[in-house]
């Protein structure tokens, strides 16, 4: 198989869970800096395989892939890795249903407040506090699952919508607001925290 590319810095969220991914999967893969502080991509060679200008892009020979969650479904089926992504039906679509919900529902919820508190972009204190009240609840929604479940975001097994979540909720764990008591998602990320990769691409002290 060709070499694996990732373009994309590692102070991203997204460049994380495909980094975290990989080394899950075992997968050697060579990680370019592209975005703040490195290459543009809005240059035209990055737009012509993300015509978003965003990070991370996957190049694999060929071929392409932008889009974080989309990365990593790619990576564990280039593998053929039936743990983290299943291919029973109704197994894979609970999976890419956490997902799907990681990259909307949670992700907006955080987005006004963290993008104030942690990179510094101005927001009006009542859409901070809305903000930070909005990605409370939205984790408690997680933390209600993970409590029903009692392993992990999807049942017993490890899969990725526990990759991407788990990045997300270390975001949530490390930002400077006032959280609310989530033991089970507390726990969880114990239980995260003795996988592959995970000191180097979530627990490593980055937003």
């Amino acid at each position: 198989m060709p070499a694996l590319r990732l373009l994309g810095r590692l102070t991203s969220i997204n460049v994380r869970k495909a980094m975290w991914t990989a080394a899950l999967l075992g997968l050697d893969i060579e990680r370019e800096d592209w975005g703040a502080g490195f290459r543009s991509p809005q240059e035209p060679g990055y737009l012509a395989m993300n015509p978003n200008g965003l990070i991370p892009v996957l190049v694999d020979g060929d071929f392409t892939l932008w889009e974080s969650n989309s990365i990593c479904r790619y990576l564990a089926a280039r593998c053929g890795d039936t743990a983290l992504l299943p291919t029973e039906l109704q197994a894979r679509a609970r999976v890419e249903q956490w997902m799907d919900w990681q990259a909307g529902e949670l992700n907006n919820s955080w987005r006004v407040a963290f993008m104030a508190l942690v990179r510094g972009q101005p927001a009006a204190p009542e859409a901070i506090a809305a903000g930070v009240a909005g990605w409370n609840r939205h984790m408690a929604l997680l933390d209600g699952q993970l409590a029903r479940t009692g392993a992990h975001v999807c049942g017993e097994a490890f899969t990725l919508a526990d990759v991407v979540l788990g990045l997300s909720a270390q975001r949530w764990l490390n930002a400077p607001i006032e959280r609310i008591e989530l033991p089970a998602v507390q726990a969880w990320m114990q239980r995260l925290s003795q996988r592959p990769g995970f000191a180097d691409y979530v627990g490593n002290g980055m937003p």
